[in-house]
This record gives structure tokens, C-alpha cells and sequence, in this order.
């Protein structure tokens, strides 16, 4: 039996484009490799393992904490992309590519934390 986090469209999607990051940093010059090449892999390696790790916790509150991790790491990830093609390590065509499935993984993992938000008892009031 699979993993919990693997039913989620949220940690497919997310374990795809950390495979995507990593096969493209393989291309990268060796300059690059202990500086940006390693802040790019860990915020991509960071969206899958934090939806991976919520779906462990107990509750949905513990679970959407993970996901806005997630989602901070999706917009790392984001910028280190940008930066990448300014900087001219990463192809336009590529960075279009791998941007369009970062974009898509944001819209799914949103998609996530709102129906969990939407299942979510309100929180009791203090006094």
C-alpha cells in the first residue's frame, strides 16, 4: 500500500517538477553547483517533502501548516527560477517549461489547502 501523501494530485504534481529541477540543474555549470544550483534543488525538494510530511500529521490544521511551507518554498523556487534566467544559467525556453509546471503545482496545492480550510471546524473563541 502507497504512502498517504501519494494519493494527492498536490505531491504528484510537486515530485514532478522537483525530478524536472534536478534532471535541468544536472546541466548547470560547476560554478554554479554549491551556490544556486543547491538553493534551486532545496526549494523544490522542499514543496514535495512538506506536502509528504503534512498528510502525516494529525489534523487538518497541522496539514495546512505544511502546505503554506510548501507553498513558501513554491515561491522560492519561483524567484530562483527568474533570477536563474537573468542570470543566464537557465534557458527562456526551459525556464517557460519548468515555470508553466511550478504554476500549475501552485494552482493544485491552493486547490488543496482551501478544500482542507473549507473541512476545518472554526476555532473555538478564547474566554
Amino acid at each position: 500500500m502507497p504512502p498517504p501523501y501519494q494519493r494527492f494530485e498536490a505531491w504528484k504534481v510537486a515530485h514532478e517538477l522537483a525530478l524536472k529541477v534536478y534532471r535541468i540543474t544536472d546541466r548547470w555549470p560547476m560554478s554554479e553547483r554549491y551556490q544556486l544550483t543547491s538553493q534551486v534543488r532545496r526549494a523544490a525538494l522542499s514543496i514535495p517533502t512538506n506536502i509528504a510530511e503534512g498528510a502525516a500529521k494529525k489534523g487538518i490544521r497541522e496539514f495546512c501548516r505544511y502546505l503554506d511551507i510548501a507553498r513558501g518554498s513554491l515561491s522560492e523556487l519561483s524567484y530562483l527560477l527568474l533570477f536563474s534566467k537573468d542570470r543566464g544559467v537557465l534557458d527562456g525556453e526551459t525556464f517557460e517549461a519548468i515555470d508553466e509546471l511550478r504554476n500549475r503545482c501552485g494552482k493544485i496545492m491552493w486547490g488543496l489547502y482551501s478544500s482542507l480550510q473549507s473541512t476545518r471546524p472554526p476555532a473555538r473563541p478564547t474566554a
